[in-house]
């Protein structure tokens, strides 16, 4: 109450200048109407823009609200989202509107000393009319001769002007903060993002209502406690208390029929599988979570999901799952994800007897032995991680599922297309994201500040300053992958405005104003990424001739990669000590996995599971895991992995499901690090958890879903099966994905010369992310160079443009590989070799349209040394 009064109005602005980050204050700009300016023929850009505060009173003032913040992003943006006056009439609807500040319309007219008519022409536009403390505008004595009586009689104008019309006049702070003292915090801010004048508005705090009163007190004690109590009261009066950012709510787009379908798709996949009637554990497992999917209305999410994947498989390219979709059941039978979380069995292919006993005890079903049917004789297979389907839709089934698919970057924009077409160009759009000030950034911005100065500061002040800048949003984007549909029913400006990513008006590209992370739950977002797996699955197919879906997870070759470097022919000593042969493989070839597989010494698939849960989790590993396998407490299997196996633990230990899951829960995103509750302890005492177990826990601050980590080690065995056992469709095909960050001058000379420039790297300071890039090609080039497999020159007619192809038992590089030489460029050489042999250089040049840098780089390397120049061609 002791702050309530002063400025409630304005309060609600910054509420939804805060939501919106572009709404109210200094944003929204006004520009004056269209037709004016045409008829001057004026540039519209050129016109000056006002500011002006825009204020909701109901649903239809806020999807106005959404759509003026919209349009001054989408078709009025210039260097601010701006709007002209003429489509805030037509909008204006459930809005109160304010004259603002003094770079407002009629603050900035009284400054001028316009004529009394246009003021009162002016102000008649505007619900209530503003003003504000006098040490706000400050910085503007001493110009056009003002004093601060010149200040006071402006404000005093306004006043008239409102008594005169009988609008009300609001007397408001301006608030960009809650205390003077952190005005200095946005001083820096504006300095570090450019704006020269950003100590110009220093005292824009949150005052009481006594520091307003006396602010305006030359107003008199009435015509005061009018503007800063009465008057600012009667418009937040008029505010209505429903009003949120967005409605309650999951608004997902209907699909006629998906419940039924998505039925018939499961139980027709599982009986062919399973047979018919189903396993008892089957059944259970399909019918609990059809049942809470159909219910909770999460049926059409799998039925989009699934006609994505079938898309995609329909252009040629497989979809990777990630996240923890592969803990449903239903998803596997429905095709969106290839992880089965049922337990570990056997299941014959012939005549379809299962057997779920798991007499072995093993982590996964592809750690089964072999083992041939009993009914049949046909030798069964084998599938299961055991991954409770809890992890995916929460305990009680009700939590909105995100499903993540891994589409190729060479068909993700026509899969981001499909999505167009299934629901309307207009109903879909990219998730936006927003950048923000990142701690090391804020550093450079106090000291900045202060070193401009003069001014030293002790530390303890700068690490205060720093604190309050760190977080505040700098740019926006768009997620790599993330589409938000929007029910045909409903326009996006039901929901929340749009704009270009990075305010970019040259981009054809709309994303959502707010984040999805403050929408989620609302609208349905499809994860719809890019990935470079399914790219190599196309090409590893394409140059083995072999299906990546028939590769046997289970060959003891490959498994001996991840503990040797014998699979490959080679010695450790010879590749620079590395231990194992995982270079290249994806999620275990990195200078942080290596380490953890040669002390961790996977044997199976479920170590290898726990190895991915390992080195993607946050103190998981170093500190926790690690120590307990070095001192002997317990082994790789048992240690705490992945998010799934506390579940599965706690309940084999006697914990009730849900308390077990809570636990899980609890430990898997516990970020800041903070104690596990004492309930959640006792009941781990009360059930004789293991104390290491318990004490590992506690020191967990993010988790892996054992789904994520099944994917994971899938695609990584599948592409370790081909360097063993296909390594020159291997290489070309990791070169390939990589071509455009290859240097091929780096890579020629054989394992000797190759080896040199490694070292080379390794000698040098590291200043950028470049030299990672060289030194992890340098050395898989290096790793084949030892297996007996050499790189061909690049050559005018025998390479392609960006694909490393197989030649004799050797690899032909690509134009691309060439250093600098762009995708476009060397599409133009491939193409030119269509037309037969080049008569000379200049021939080449024009028939390939290569620029003098281009033809430097191709002599460089020799690739023009058999065409003369055209004054050595003979006529015949």
């Amino acid at each position: 109450n002791h702050h309530r009064a002063c400025d409630d109005a304005e309060v609600t602005a910054k509420i939804f200048c805060k939501m919106t980050e572009k709404l109210a204050g200094e944003s929204i700009y006004t520009v004056r109407q269209m037709s004016e300016s045409m008829a001057e023929k004026t540039d519209p850009h050129k016109l000056r823009p006002y500011h002006i505060i825009l204020l909701v009173k109901n649903p239809t003032g806020l999807k106005n609200l959404y759509k003026i913040v919209s349009n001054g992003y989408l078709k009025y943006y210039y260097r601010h989202p701006r709007i002209p006056k003429t489509e805030l009439v037509d909008l204006r609807e459930g809005l109160v509107i304010g004259s603002a500040c003094i770079e407002g319309e009629l603050a900035s007219a009284v400054l001028d000393g316009k004529a009394w008519d246009e003021l009162l022409s002016i102000a008649e536009f505007y619900d209530y009319l503003e003003i504000q403390p006098i040490c706000n505008n400050e910085f503007l004595i001493g110009s056009k001769g003002l004093t601060h009586d010149a200040l006071i009689e402006i404000n005093k104008t306004i006043v008239r002007i409102g008594e005169t019309l009988g609008k009300p006049v609001v007397a408001t702070c301006d608030a960009h903060y809650l205390e003077d003292y952190d005005g200095i915090s946005r001083s820096v801010l504006l300095r570090g993002m450019g704006m020269k004048d950003g100590d110009r508005d220093s005292h824009l705090f949150f005052r009481t209502t006594d520091e307003m009163l006396d602010e305006f007190s030359y107003l008199g004690e009435e015509k005061a406690r009018e503007v800063v109590i009465e008057n600012t009261n009667k418009i937040a009066d008029l505010i209505g208390t429903d009003i949120r950012p967005f409605p309650n709510g999951t608004y997902t787009p209907k699909m006629e029929g998906a419940e039924e379908e998505l039925m018939d798709i499961c139980y027709t996949t599982a009986k062919s599988i399973y047979g018919d009637p189903l396993p008892d554990i089957v059944e259970k497992r399909l019918k609990k979570e059809l049942d809470s999917i159909i219910s909770h209305g999460f049926a059409v999410l799998y039925m989009i999901a699934r006609k994505l994947v079938k898309y995609s498989e329909s252009q040629g390219y497989l979809v990777g799952s990630r996240g923890s979709v592969g803990s449903s059941f239903v998803a596997s039978m429905a095709g969106i994800s290839e992880v089965n979380p049922l337990p570990p069995h056997y299941v014959c292919p012939k005549c379809r007897h299962s057997d779920f006993s798991n007499e072995e005890g093993a982590g996964s079903g592809f750690d089964l032995p072999p083992k041939n049917c009993p009914v049949c004789g046909a030798r069964y297979n084998s599938d299961g991680h055991d991954i409770p389907f809890e992890t995916f839709l929460g305990f009680f089934g009700d939590k909105s599922p995100d499903i993540d698919l891994n589409f190729s970057g060479e068909v993700q924009g026509k899969v981001h297309k499909y999505t167009e077409e299934l629901f309307g160009k207009e109903n879909v759009f990219r998730a936006g994201t927003i950048g923000t000030l990142a701690e090391k950034t804020a550093y450079g911005f106090v000291a900045g500040y202060f070193d401009d100065k003069g001014i030293k500061v002790n530390k303890a002040e700068i690490n205060r300053i720093v604190s309050k800048c760190v977080g505040v949003k700098r740019t926006t984007g768009q997620h790599p992958g993330g589409i938000v549909v929007v029910p045909k029913e409903y326009e996006i400006y039901d929901f929340c405005p749009v704009q270009h990513p990075a305010d970019d008006a040259s981009s054809e590209i709309i994303t959502t104003h707010f984040t999805f992370n403050d929408m989620h739950d609302l609208l349905l977002k499809l994860d719809e990424l890019g990935h470079d797996i399914p790219t190599k699955y196309k090409y590893i197919e394409m140059f083995s001739h072999t299906s990546v879906l028939d590769v046997p997870v289970g060959d003891p070759e490959v498994y001996k990669l991840f503990n040797s470097t014998e699979p490959l022919g080679i010695k450790p000593e010879d590749i620079m000590g590395i231990q194992v042969g995982t270079l290249g493989i994806p999620e275990n070839g990195t200078d942080f996995v290596i380490p953890v597989l040669v002390e961790a010494k996977p044997k199976t698939f479920a170590d290898l599971l726990q190895i991915m849960g390992l080195t993607h989790g946050t103190d998981v590993w170093s500190g926790n895991a690690q120590v307990l396998i070095k001192e002997g407490i317990c082994e790789l299997k048992s240690v705490v992995g992945t998010r799934d196996s506390i579940m599965l633990r706690l309940i084999q230990y006697g914990l009730d499901n849900k308390d077990a899951f809570d636990i899980m829960e609890k430990v898997r995103k516990n970020k800041k690090g903070d104690p596990l509750p004492d309930w959640m302890i006792d009941k781990m005492h009360e059930h004789n958890v293991d104390e290491w177990y318990i004490e590992s826990l506690k020191k967990i601050k993010y988790m892996f879903p054992r789904a994520h980590a099944a994917a994971y080690v899938m695609m990584g065995f599948r592409v370790a099966y081909y360097k063993v056992h296909y390594p020159l469709a291997f290489y070309s095909v990791y070169f390939t994905v990589r071509a455009d960050k290859f240097d091929i001058e780096q890579c020629y000379g054989g394992a000797d010369a190759v080896l040199e420039r490694i070292q080379a790297i390794k000698n040098k300071d590291k200043t950028d992310n470049i030299d990672d890039e060289q030194m992890v090609i340098l050395e898989i080039v290096y790793e084949m160079n030892l297996r007996g497999i050499e790189l061909l020159p690049v050559d005018i007619y025998k390479s392609k443009a960006t694909r490393f192809v197989i030649e004799d038992g050797r690899i032909r590089p690509p134009f691309n590989a060439i250093a600098g030489l762009g995708a476009n460029a060397a599409q133009c050489i491939e193409q030119g070799a269509s037309g037969g042999r080049y008569l000379s250089r200049e021939d080449f040049a024009a028939r390939t349209k290569a620029n003098s840098s281009i033809m430097e780089k191709l002599e460089r390397l020799g690739c023009l040394d058999e065409l003369p120049s055209s004054n050595q061609v003979s006529m015949f």
